[in-house]
């Protein structure tokens, strides 16, 4: 009977290509992201301002429902205090002397000065209502606006994606399976580049004998060394890892 082959041995070579092509990957799902721009990001911030706006815009209604009711329950307060009044001057005209007058009298003045409080934080509620009803028509105004930018947005954001979408969906697969076919080490150093360089470059071509992330000269037996896929090798200056083929943007 045959042996059975043994599995194939993975070269510095096949790391290497492996990881070039991961790159390439990952380099065009930036690309189709980087197209979207900051789309997603406004579209949160006018939504999260919005929801903010709604919120005020109910606590002051609120507020201003509660006004409304003290000036309401302040009216009915006077024509009770007025009710009262002609009560006790009806009582006035039967009292048995005068300390009963005076009595009668002060409840009278009492129910007066009431009337003049209520009419008083009457009036001022009255022009608080005012204030509070320019206030809110002035964010009702803006939150339309803002509602409108956000449609806007949204619909830039939606079409942007319904585009680009199934291309990042295949890309993303492609880079999945792309990752199981390096070991883990390499795979934690290379995610770990990528999110740390501002472009998203973990591995790097050589260009003009210069490191093709931070551009400083590689020496040449390095150089050698990389074009020959001999060794992993990365940046000493900016960390990244050194591919013999250019890498697309």
């Amino acid at each position: 009977m045959a042996a059975t082959a043994s599995k194939k041995e993975v070269t510095i070579a096949d790391k290497l290509d492996a990881l070039s092509e991961l790159q390439r990957i990952d380099s065009e799902i930036d690309r189709i992201r980087t197209i979207r721009g900051e789309l997603p990001v406004e579209v949160q911030d006018l939504e999260d301002e919005i929801i903010g706006m709604q919120t005020r815009f109910e606590k002051m209604s609120e507020e201003l429902k509660e006004l409304e009711t003290e000036i309401t329950d302040r009216k009915l307060a006077s024509k009770e205090s007025d009710a009262a009044i002609l009560k006790y001057k009806e009582r006035q005209d039967n009292v048995r002397n005068n300390r009963e007058f005076e009595s009668l009298a002060k409840e009278i003045e009492f129910q007066e000065l009431e009337i003049k409080l209520n009419e008083k934080k009457s009036k001022e509620g009255k022009i608080r209502i005012e204030g509070k009803k320019e206030t809110l028509d002035e964010v009702s105004s803006r939150l339309e606006e803002r509602k409108s930018d956000l449609a806007i947005k949204k619909a830039e954001l939606d079409a942007i994606v319904k585009e680009t979408q199934k291309d990042e969906d295949r890309l993303i697969k492609l880079s999945d399976d792309a990752k199981k076919h390096i070991e883990e080490r390499l795979l934690v150093a290379y995610s770990r580049l990528r999110l740390n360089a501002k472009n998203g470059l973990a591995v790097v071509p050589i260009m003009r004998g210069s490191c093709g992330g931070c551009f400083n000269k590689i020496p040449p037996q390095r150089q050698l060394d990389i074009v020959t896929k001999k060794k992993i090798l990365v940046c000493e200056h900016c960390g990244r890892i050194l591919a013999p083929i250019q890498i697309e943007d």
